[in-house]
């Protein structure tokens, strides 16, 4: 046969399927061989290309010329090519047809050494006298289903790529900033951008992007309105494509879009729990660029988004949490040896104060009055503590809501913003409340704080008292707490403002702990779980009446004091009422206490046995040197048996016997609350002579 070299590619004079052709049927078979659409090869048995058409040089990347005389064995790729050659070698002992569409994955290397995925088709000429065979080459990459696969796979593996990063990293900077990259990427497209709704839900921010445009920059916000395009897709709650941006006529369309040459564009909501938070936007400069896969994989690549968002403030809510716990038990145990040093000073200071010495030296009396107001002062301080720790034990009692109000509007008035206005409505002849007072007071504090965050340019605060006889019937039948007694009167306390007001989602999810719409850093989420956790101790309810845009009112309900339930008693000293020589068994550990308590005890005319621990107490009232009246036990006593279980001892082997506990730890009085006898009166240390007197006669008129 003649060298390809000497003869153009399509021989005139090769006979075709054994039959000689002429001048026309050579003409009809050499143009049927070139506009064939498959790509055609014709190969002698060492496998060197004799023919090739032109759809064969496209698919390749080579010219006809080019792929004239070449081995076959370079349109394989090197991995597989030792493989090729032993098959080629075997098809040529026994050659045979073999058609499309046999289900074998094939691969051709192009001659940039890309590859392309191909189904060939074999036909061996040797039949009709000639060593040859045809290769008929088809992309199937061309495939519309193969098309859709491959598709598929890329956006799978870009979806992989988000899923090892959110797993990889705990920045949730790092993951929102690759996000656009990634979109960008798959869908091949100009511009992507990642949309978060703030706090209030009334604007969108942009938090990452790629291919911004002016006006887009991070950090940029756009009003969360239906004309706008992130608050379209907000108000639709679902996927939006827009085919063609000259022809859209649901939201306005930014000048600049179109300026660029943007044309075509897809939004997916990015939701939490059912809850949009923000969007996921692309855009493109091709019409109509995006369909039912793109749209699938948007939403695919927005809940994972989402489920990371999710899983970085869940992590950053329970360090938090974590944070919190290690920061309460510090401060309660601080306060618990605060409040024992106090109890010493006080204790010395009142000794002091009643010295015969002193008594009629105004100076040292100033010294000590001073010394006594810091006591105090300290008091209240380590109060503070253990309310921030969540150690405090409720003390509830009659509250001139009235009285509070103003106190609190005078202080708001001297911290608060000057722009906010502040006004009080009480109802007449109010009756007052029970509850905690500095409980309530921060209660208050906390929801008047929350108001002026919702106020950035001033507005009203509004405090309003009114007495209802019974909870709203909403109210009834959504809060059932058995903790609300029925028949119970209320005094509902409501605090208004005029500010930007809540949505329906974040009104319910407004008590959750951890739960805030303010920016990192500037709130715990803990304001107004507290403030529900509170008024439900307090056997009282809570409401919240809220809308976007126009203000809030959350109304805190709480029990009216009960006509002479807690009437004040006639001025008596509790001292007075002691019987004298009471016999009392003091339990406590800490020795500069002891011996306070001790000194107060015989001033209020009693016998006392001071003890170090509960062991050396169970042993001295086993021996009955003498009958006692009233057990006094701190709560704490060391690494020993605690003051819990010594009063719980002491009443079982002698039940005629009076028990108070005291503790300067306001979570064992919680704890000791809910697991000790109502007959046992619980003493918070610091206390004065006077105060321990009074508990003491409580416990024995409850004994008598």
């Amino acid at each position: 046969m003649a060298d390809p070299a000497d003869n153009p590619p399509f021989l005139p004079d090769l006979p075709i399927l054994g039959l000689p052709l002429g001048i026309e049927e050579g003409s009809v078979f050499r143009s049927l061989f070139i506009a064939y659409p498959d790509s055609l090869l014709l190969v002698d048995q060492s496998g060197r290309i004799m023919l090739a058409n032109p759809s064969a040089a496209a698919l390749l990347g080579y010219t006809v010329e080019e792929l004239v005389g070449l081995n076959v064995d370079v349109l394989v790729p090197d991995s597989i090519r030792p493989r090729h050659a032993s098959y080629r070698e075997a098809y040529g002992r026994a050659p045979r047809p073999r058609p499309m569409g046999t289900q074998m994955e094939l691969v051709a290397k192009r001659k940039d050494g890309g590859e392309v995925m191909v189904e060939i088709a074999l036909s061996p000429l040797q039949s009709h006298g000639l060593p040859f065979v045809v290769a008929a080459i088809r992309d199937i990459g061309a495939y519309p289903r193969v098309k859709q696969a491959l598709q598929r796979a890329r956006y799978s593996e870009h979806l992989a790529q988000l899923g090892r990063l959110a797993v990889d990293t705990r920045d949730l900077q790092v993951v929102l900033q690759h996000v656009p990259e990634i979109i960008t990427t798959a869908l091949q497209v100009e511009v992507a951008v990642v949309w978060l709704l703030d706090g209030n839900r009334l604007e969108f921010k942009v938090a990452s992007g790629v291919g911004l445009l002016a006006g887009e920059e991070i950090g940029a916000r756009v009003v969360n309105r239906p004309d706008t395009p992130p608050g379209f897709v907000f108000a639709q709650g679902r996927p939006v494509v827009v085919a063609d941006y000259r022809q859209e006529h649901r939201f306005d369309v930014p000048r600049t879009y179109l300026e660029n040459g943007l044309v075509s564009a897809l939004a997916v909501p990015l939701s939490d729990r059912g809850r949009v938070i923000g969007m996921l936007s692309v855009r493109s400069k091709e019409s109509k660029r995006f369909g039912d896969e793109e749209v699938r994989f948007l939403e695919s690549l927005s809940n994972l988004l989402a489920t990371s968002l999710q899983r970085v403030q869940t992590e950053e809510a329970l360090n938090h949490a974590q944070r919190l716990e290690s920061v309460g038990q510090l401060t309660g145990g601080i306060a618990h040896d605060f409040n024992n040093l106090l109890t010493v000073i006080q204790g010395n200071l009142q000794v002091l104060e009643e010295l015969p010495a002193l008594a009629q030296d105004g100076y040292a009396q100033q010294l000590v009055s001073a010394a006594t107001r810091a006591t105090r002062r300290g008091a209240e301080l380590t109060g503070k503590l253990l309310a921030f720790s969540r150690r405090q034990m409720l003390q509830p009692s009659a509250v001139d809501t009235r009285a509070l109000l103003h106190s609190l509007a005078d202080m708001l008035r001297r911290t608060l913003d000057q722009r906010i206005r502040i006004e009080i409505d009480t109802a007449p002849g109010c009756p007052s409340v029970m509850a905690d007072p500095g409980q309530l007071e921060s209660a208050l504090l906390n929801i008047a704080i929350n108001a002026r965050d919702a106020m950035p340019e001033g507005g009203t605060l509004r405090f309003r008292t009114d007495v209802c006889g019974a909870l709203p019937a909403t109210m009834r039948s959504e809060q059932n707490d058995p903790g609300i007694d029925a028949g119970v009167r209320f005094v509902a306390i409501s605090i208004a403002d005029s500010g930007t007001g809540m949505s329906d989602d974040v009104k319910e999810r407004a008590f959750e702990p951890f739960f805030t719409t303010k920016e990192a850093g500037r709130g715990t989420g803990l304001g107004l779980s507290t403030v529900y956790g509170f008024v439900k101790q307090s056997r009282g309810a809570v409401a919240i009446d809220s809308n976007a845009g126009h203000g809030t009112t959350v109304t805190l309900y709480l029990p009216q004091q009960e006509a002479g339930g807690l009437s004040p008693p006639a001025e008596e000293r509790a001292d007075e009422t002691i019987p004298p020589g009471l016999r009392v068994m003091l339990v406590e550990d800490d020795v500069e206490v002891r011996k306070v308590v001790e000194t107060f005890l015989v001033a209020l005319g009693c016998e006392v046995v001071a003890i170090a621990t509960a062991e050396q107490a169970l042993t001295t009232l086993d021996a009955g040197v003498e009958p006692l009246d009233l057990l006094l036990s701190d709560i704490a006593l060391g690494a020993g048996m605690r003051g819990t279980r010594l009063a719980a001892e002491v009443q079982r082997r002698f039940p005629r016997l009076a028990v108070l506990l005291m503790s300067g730890f306001s979570s064992e009085l919680l704890d000791a609350d809910r697991e000790v006898p109502q007959s046992w009166e619980l003493l918070r240390k610091p206390y004065t002579r006077s105060e321990l007197a009074q508990a003491m006669v409580k416990v024995l008129g409850a004994r008598s």
